[in-house]
């Protein structure tokens, strides 16, 4: 199986260190093309993965082509490679805004489309990627492109609708949980500490309590309560945050982003 990258931007060499870190498939089994040569001469010199000549070679070499441009330039590239697509080939939209429906409108023909929204955490092996696809695609080759998504992550097949939502809560929360992060080392060199110091206690911190929100099924708002002593100092931080608005704030901030991911 040959995986081909048409877009070697930040998610795309994301996803593509995953593949191949993960030993999924060795380094010369994945293509790439972008027009910007170096980012795919880069990502070639790290991995070891193969250079595309254009978009009509990667498609004519890959089976499954993932499209990992820009939204406002997916019409164009669909436009250059349609005719090339090969029948079984299996195409994988990474952007929000593009539908199933709009994305095979746009090949003027039957073609088996999956689509996605995975995260940069794929980088370490701890991305989280939604999953549907059109009729087209069988019950084994979704399995195949989720083994490719589960090669540095988690899969979750989703209807198409709920796409938006996950854009918001996961798509984009990459940049939310390092700006908190930011933010939490900003107050403890204020507080002393050294910068490296409290980046890895506010990183940890965050790691570890997502690992047991996930791991004790327990809900977030029992967790919280279980560190609030009576008239502690978790207790006396979270007033603050409530004062501030700061659960109001993210949710009006994913309500937002899936509001732009519609729009797109």
């Amino acid at each position: 199986m040959k995986v081909g990258f048409i877009g070697c931007g930040n998610m795309a060499r994301a996803m593509i260190a995953g593949i191949v870190k993960s030993g999924l498939l060795q380094a010369d089994c994945v293509y790439a093309y972008d027009i910007h040569t170096q980012a795919v001469l880069a990502v070639q010199k790290e991995l070891g993965i193969a250079a595309a000549r254009d978009n009509i070679h990667l498609v004519e070499t890959a089976d499954i082509i993932v499209l990992a441009v820009k939204p406002q330039v997916y019409e164009k590239v669909i436009a250059q490679i349609k005719n090339n697509v090969r029948q079984n080939s299996i195409i994988v939209t990474i952007t929000p805004g593009k539908t199933l429906a709009q994305i095979e409108s746009w090949f003027g023909k039957p073609v088996k489309i999956v689509r996605t929204m995975p995260n940069t955490p794929a980088t370490v092996g701890e991305g989280m990627t939604a999953v549907c696809c059109n009729k087209a695609v069988g019950e084994e080759e979704l399995k195949t492109v989720r083994s490719l998504f589960e090669s540095f992550g988690k899969t979750e097949c989703v209807e198409e609708y709920m796409i938006d939502a996950v854009v918001g809560v996961s798509g984009s929360s990459p940049a939310y949980v390092f700006m908190l992060i930011e933010a939490m080392a900003d107050a403890a060199v204020a507080g002393g500490m050294s910068r490296q110091a409290a980046y890895v206690f506010a990183s940890q911190a965050v790691l570890g309590s997502a690992k047991m929100v996930l791991e004790t099924g327990k809900h977030p708002g029992e967790l919280k309560d279980m560190v609030c002593s009576p008239g502690g100092t978790t207790i006396e931080a979270v007033r603050i945050l409530e004062k501030g608005g700061f659960r109001s704030a993210v949710m009006e901030a994913i309500k937002a982003c899936m509001e732009k991911s519609r729009g797109m």
